[in-house]
């Protein structure tokens, strides 16, 4: 079993910035791709951002330029820098990772539990 820890949420003003950081710990014998998901309210959960294990980003058109996704594979960690935040960036935050617990396991999708960004003045 893998368990997902995210952190770095909270309340900013237009403008300013976040980092979002979502380590994985467990059973870990592979992590594939990383990502970013957010949910608005009334609103479906949508792609932010992901990450190959190689390091191909691939990015929502809203946030192109201003958020940049990374990763520490020796941590197990992926992170979100989040900059020139915009009111409509407000949502909950949820990182997700495909891993593979065992050799013999097949590829599975893991979820944090999720972290709030509000960007309001």
């Amino acid at each position: 079993q893998v368990q997902l820890v995210e952190s770095g949420g909270g309340l900013v003003q237009p403008g300013g910035s976040l980092r979002l950081s979502c380590a994985a710990s467990g059973n870990i014998f592979t992590i594939y791709t990383m990502g970013w998901y957010r949910q608005a309210p009334g609103k479906l959960r949508e792609l932010v951002a992901a990450i190959t294990r190689g390091g191909s980003t691939n990015y929502a058109d809203s946030v192109k330029g201003r958020f940049t996704i990374s990763r520490d594979n020796a941590k197990n960690t992926v992170y979100l820098q989040m900059n020139s935040l915009k009111p409509e960036d407000t949502a909950v935050y949820y990182c997700n990772q495909q891993a593979r617990a065992a050799p013999w396991d097949s590829p599975y999708d893991y979820w944090g539990q999720g972290t709030r960004v509000t960007v309001s003045s």
